[in-house]
């Protein structure tokens, strides 16, 4: 990846993470997965125009929910922490969205690697 579109998606990732994080301070179990499954939808398809790619909205939502699920594979206590902390008032609107932002970077990050993979 050049430096050019590594700075597009550092801008998309980061814009993306943060619609999540505040999406996930609804302080409603559940309501946070909702939240980073569309943000991660739209990310993808900001990330696949970056390296020249126009996928359907389909497409992106089956590769958000395959990255999200690798995601909760390889941080099952963050995320269970994010939506158990919804249900002690105050606490979920701090720790969810922070926790949602962190998700998502991570999640955008492993998304553009791989797309810069596939696109070289």
């Amino acid at each position: 990846m050049d430096e050019n579109n590594k700075q597009r998606c550092h801008r998309i990732i980061h814009t993306h993470a943060a619609v999540a994080a505040v999406g996930n301070a609804v302080p409603v179990p559940g309501m946070g997965f909702a939240a980073d499954t569309i943000t991660m939808t739209t990310m993808a398809m900001a990330l696949a125009a970056v390296f020249g790619a126009d996928i359907p909205k389909s497409v992106a939502k089956n590769l958000a929910i395959t990255t999200m699920k690798r995601q909760v594979l390889k941080q099952p206590l963050k995320m269970l922490a994010k939506e158990l902390s919804k249900l002690v008032p105050g606490l979920g609107q701090i720790v969810a969205p922070t926790m949602s932002g962190a998700i998502l970077e991570a999640a955008g990050w492993a998304m553009a690697n791989e797309m810069a993979a596939n696109a070289a």
